[in-house]
């Protein structure tokens, strides 16, 4: 090939993304454009799609720097609805720093917690009706705790021991749990949009009432997937949320990589002519009212909604992960939009209804119930000493009859296993 230089012309250059700050870097969030709380329209539920899209470059927001709720966005919750908010919220962070260290500990390979993202997956679950199907990423544990799904059936399934209902199947904190509308987690990035649709024009097609919603990370929606599964939706009007969790960071490589340079995530919404939102993603109260906008358009056939919760990813993508060496450690710090527990927990004492004292004894309260659930669980086994389900039953529970070849495989397996530890006996 033969390169063609023009005199006119200057060179071609490519752009390759690059974080404002390295490790080491001092922070500067100066750059975000933070707009005050309540100043935000609130469209009606049915509106025109093209009505919400200035919504897409704007961000909603609800708790002012007073910790008073303003603005026509406020959900004007009760405070019994908003101690519950909190406490589900404390409990999913209790439970995450509890798996984490047995993670350390060995209990288990694998854990991801969800520190400084509580409030994009217990405010939505609250906003939902109980039945609306969620398709969930990794990061959503507080949907199952919102749903009062067991926290030892989920200690059960991250050490992948005997009462593990999924047979040690999925890596740890991939749930599946269809008694609470909690649809299968997938390790393959963005698979669950696509799913979500499908499901919510299925419910749709008969005529039924429930609706769905679904999360991914702002990098996902660089996936296939995502534009599949947009298209559909605008296309046969799908009553469907779209949730992208926008925490600023992959694995190690920062939001531009997904297109954060260019637009916001939400803006995706406007080329797709479906209705929009950018929402405070650390403002609890905010990612209520906006599902709940979200979910009453869906399940009045006016379509779907992307909802765009901006908030930050205050630890690792995972215990495999050290952000220390690709982000500033300041950025946790000096993040602008704060942290959801702590601002509803403001918000609660600016209303007379809640204490600092009152949050110290919940807090401790829910580490003694994340601890006894743990210990529960540890009966049933911790990851690598023997307490698991019978080696057979990783042949079971794909197809109605086991086949002939897999009836062989099985049997070839069980056999070798036998010759290889002569004292082990199949339970």
């Amino acid at each position: 090939m033969i390169d063609k230089v023009r005199g006119n012309l200057p060179p071609l250059s490519l752009h390759v993304p690059e974080p404002k700050f390295r490790p080491g870097d001092v922070v500067d969030y100066s750059h975000l454009a933070i707009p005050p709380a309540g100043a935000q329209p609130r469209p009606d539920e049915g509106c025109a799609a093209a009505e919400t899209h200035p919504l897409c470059l704007d961000m909603v927001r609800v708790l002012d720097e007073n910790h008073c709720a303003v603005g026509p966005w406020d959900p004007k919750l009760d405070a019994d609805t908003l101690r519950r908010m909190l406490r589900t919220m404390a409990l999913t962070r209790a439970f995450d720093d509890r798996m984490y260290r047995g993670q350390r500990q060995g209990k288990t390979s694998f854990y991801m917690k969800c520190t400084g993202e509580e409030a994009t997956s217990v405010a939505p679950a609250m906003a939902l009706a109980h039945d609306d199907m969620v398709f969930p990423s990794y990061r959503q544990q507080g949907i199952l705790i919102s749903r009062g799904y067991p926290l030892v059936e989920m200690v059960n399934q991250i050490y992948s021991n005997r009462a593990d209902k999924l047979k040690g199947r999925q890596l740890p904190i991939m749930y599946s749990a269809r008694e609470v509308s909690f649809f299968s987690i997938s390790g393959n990035l963005a698979t669950q949009y696509p799913q979500a649709v499908g499901w919510a024009m299925a419910s749709a097609i008969k005529g039924d009432s429930r609706i769905a919603a679904t999360w991914i990370g702002e990098g996902s929606t660089a996936e296939g997937d995502f534009h599949s599964a947009m298209t559909f939706a605008a296309v046969y009007n799908a009553p469907v949320i779209f949730n992208v969790v926008n925490n600023q960071w992959a694995i190690s490589s920062f939001s531009g990589f997904a297109g954060a340079e260019r637009t916001t995530f939400a803006a995706r919404a406007i080329g797709y002519g479906i209705a929009g939102i950018r929402v405070d993603g650390n403002d609890p109260l905010a990612v209520y009212a906006a599902t709940e906008w979200a979910a009453n358009r869906a399940r009045s056939n006016a379509g779907p909604t992307l909802i765009e919760h901006f908030t930050y990813r205050a630890e690792g993508h995972s215990t495999s992960d050290d952000p220390g060496q690709y982000r500033s450690a300041h950025e946790r710090e000096e993040w602008p939009l704060g942290d959801p527990i702590m601002r509803l927990k403001r918000h609660l004492i600016a209303l007379g209804e809640w204490s600092e004292d009152q949050q110290v004894a919940m807090d401790r309260e829910l580490v003694d119930q994340v601890k006894a659930a743990t210990k529960e669980a540890e009966k049933n086994g911790i990851l690598g000493h023997g307490l698991h389900h019978p080696f057979h039953t990783m042949f079971e529970d794909v197809f109605e009859e086991l086949p002939w070849h897999l009836k062989e495989q099985s049997e070839q397996a069980i056999r070798e296993r036998r010759i290889k530890w002569p004292e082990w006996k199949e339970s």
